[in-house]
């Protein structure tokens, strides 16, 4: 009997014992008082919603301390982030429901962060700090009504950390560990992580200020390297806020997050002395004026980033963006919520590289001809009954300056009804998306595209929820999506390539099963399995069926166990071969990893001493092909708080 039949055996016939689900899938058990906000842009009690929303609050995050953020992202169900298992410098690549990074979109407090520089349009989350984040929620599906180009998968809203009540209160976390392969077992400490903020309220005022690095060392990126490729990064980020009234208030940010990463070559897999260097710097600000029965909100933010490539084909890319999102919430009885709001999004974009037969860099892209700007009235609104009944609908319309107009729109209906043992919730949505074209896509002198139009997405989410009181919730969720418009890179013939929207529809499906079960009051179970289906044009890296399983364990008051499962499945890659000068097919196999973590409070819970144990069994297997993964692996921290 093979390794999924046995994991997946197991796993049903344990969530059948009583597992309870809720959308932290892997992480902890969630209450039904508990709060969500990205689905409606209200705090709603996530009874009353009716889509699927996976929230990791700060207790959590405690409990999840020397992971980055994308591999605790990576435990949700219906979610695979490759890349998070090999050298910390490798590209993030992001298969939420089959999917890919330019159909995910990311919120830092609200605000949508892209880097119009990538191909992709996508946001880098080895960009961001976990130190620096309050709470993380995922919101999956299409979700462009309220957020626009991009959330045709998910939403991963980011909330950073608040300015504490006290007048001065200060943190300091280190952790420290090794870094190395399958092969190795020298157990060197080549992996630090440092971050120290400063927070208070001072009256009507609050401040905030944070500042983190890691530097990783230790392991090629290659599987076939035999030089380590050096991971360094800095974060910093300061937030201040005034109430001028109980009516108004007015919160200021700025921060900057850079890296540098070493890679190898990718052509022949071996090692090369490559570097990636990304910095970006953010400012935003997000008054709020609330008023009897609603409020008005505006998010801006301007993003710069900065990307340089060294390398045998060097390059150069500087981008930034503009988003500012005002929208008006409204309250009519606690039992009909609406939000009216514009959003307006400006994008540009300059390159330089190496063109063939010169040597030197020259501007490929010019940015006074590569940008776009958009501007997005939309509407939503929310009906919360007495008797059970909620639904959620709006649409947007979306005015971009480069191919039009383009209409997205979405409902969301639910239905929770209680009994004796608990409850029992069903849920359906159908919602659209869109994907604008990236600025490279548009504007690249030899394969750039000026009548590209939008990708579009349409999904349908059917589910049910069940809860036992104060005991086990479980729930299956079923999605289908439908894809048109798909932008590809195109051999347009005599021997011309060209970004162009292809003709053929493509198709996503899969089920979600997650589930929950508190053993007793210091133990509990949960677990999720995924199966996705997806066309053999897109199946790239994504595995058909994927589970995640954890056992947490307050062994004292003080003290935190917790023993984390997962299994992936087979998956399907392929690679430039440049002895044959063809591209190649190649399975990667299943894997299954075990990680274990400690924790343990003294000094009246000001220090936490925390350790972690990743890869027990010292699994060989490859991520990505022809790429190193981390072997058996051990941090150790602490977290001060004074």
């Amino acid at each position: 009997m093979n390794k999924k039949t046995l994991f997946f055996g197991a796993f049903c016939a344990a969530s059948f014992l009583g597992f309870a689900q809720q959308q932290t899938d892997s992480t902890q058990v969630e209450q039904l008082d508990e709060v969500v906000i990205t689905d409606s842009k209200f705090n709603l009690k996530r009874e009353n919603s009716g889509k699927v929303i996976t929230k990791i609050t700060q207790e959590q995050l405690q409990h999840l301390q020397g992971k980055t953020i994308a591999e605790i992202i990576n435990t949700t169900a219906g979610v695979e982030i490759n890349g998070t298992k090999s050298n910390a410098g490798q590209n993030l690549a992001y298969y939420v429901r089959g999917g890919r990074n330019r159909q995910v979109l990311v919120l830092i407090d609200g605000i949508a962060l892209t880097d119009p520089s990538q191909i992709a349009n996508d946001f880098d989350l080895r960009l961001l700090n976990p130190d620096q984040v309050e709470s993380i929620e995922i919101l999956k599906g299409a979700s462009s009504t309220l957020y626009g180009t991009g959330a045709a998968t998910a939403v991963i809203n980011i909330k950073l950390k608040d300015a504490s009540k006290d007048k001065v209160t200060a943190n300091f976390r280190s952790v420290f560990g090794t870094n190395q392969s399958q092969d190795d077992n020298n157990y060197a400490v080549e992996d630090f992580r440092n971050n120290v903020s400063v927070n208070g309220t001072l009256g009507d005022f609050n401040y905030l200020a944070s500042f983190g690095n890691q530097y990783t060392d230790g392991l090629s990126a290659m599987s076939k390297g035999t030089e380590s490729d050096v991971y360094n990064s800095i974060n910093g980020n300061v937030k201040l806020g005034y109430a001028f009234s109980k009516q108004f208030k007015f919160t200021a940010y700025a921060g900057f997050d850079k890296f540098k990463a070493d890679f190898d070559d990718a052509s022949t897999f071996m090692d090369a002395d490559n570097r990636s260097t990304s910095k970006q710097y953010r400012i935003g600000i997000a008054p709020e004026f609330t008023y009897n029965k609603g409020s008005i909100t505006l998010n801006a933010a301007y993003n710069d980033v900065e990307r340089v490539i060294e390398s045998g084909y060097p390059a150069e890319y500087f981008a930034t963006s503009l988003v500012a999102d005002l929208f008006n919430r409204y309250n009519f009885n606690d039992k009909f919520y609406t939000i009216l709001g514009v959003n307006f999004q400006e994008n540009d974009m300059e390159s330089y590289v190496i063109p063939f037969g010169a040597s030197t860099l020259e501007q490929s892209i010019n940015p006074e001809t590569a940008t776009f700007n958009s501007i997005d009235p939309y509407a939503n609104v929310v009906y919360v009954s007495d008797f059970g009944l909620n639904v959620n609908a709006g649409a947007r319309l979306n005015n971009h300056s480069e191919y039009g107009n383009h209409v997205v729109y979405n409902i969301n209906p639910s239905y929770r009804k209680a009994f004796g043992f608990g409850y029992l919730k069903g849920m359906a949505s159908y919602s659209t998306a869109y994907i604008t074209p990236s600025l490279y896509q548009l504007f690249e002198p030899a394969y750039g595209n000026a009548d590209l139009k939008p990708e579009e997405n349409e999904t349908i989410e059917v589910g049910v929820e069940a809860g036992i009181k104060d005991k086990a919730t479980l729930s299956l969720v079923y999605f289908t999506r439908n894809e048109t418009n798909f932008i590809d890179y195109v051999d347009m013939g005599s021997f011309v390539y060209q970004y162009d929207n292809v003709a053929d529809d493509f198709t996503a499906c899969g089920l979600e099963f997650s589930a929950n079960y508190n053993i007793t009051k210091a133990l509990r179970l949960n677990a999720n399995v995924t199966y996705t289906k997806v066309e053999d044009d897109l199946n790239l890296r994504i595995p058909e069926f994927k589970g995640n399983a954890r056992l947490d364990y307050n062994v004292l008051k003080n003290t935190f166990l917790s023993l984390s499962y997962q299994y992936n499945d087979d998956r399907n890659e392929a690679y430039f071969n440049n002895i044959t000068f063809a591209t190649e097919d190649v399975t990667l196999e299943s894997y299954s990893l075990l990680d274990f973590y400690v924790s343990h409070t003294i000094l009246d819970n000001k220090l936490k001493l925390f350790a972690n144990v990743n890869n027990i069994f010292n699994e060989d297997y490859q991520e990505l092909y022809g790429y190193t993964t981390r072997g058996r692996n051990v941090n150790i921290g602490f977290n001060l708080s004074l």
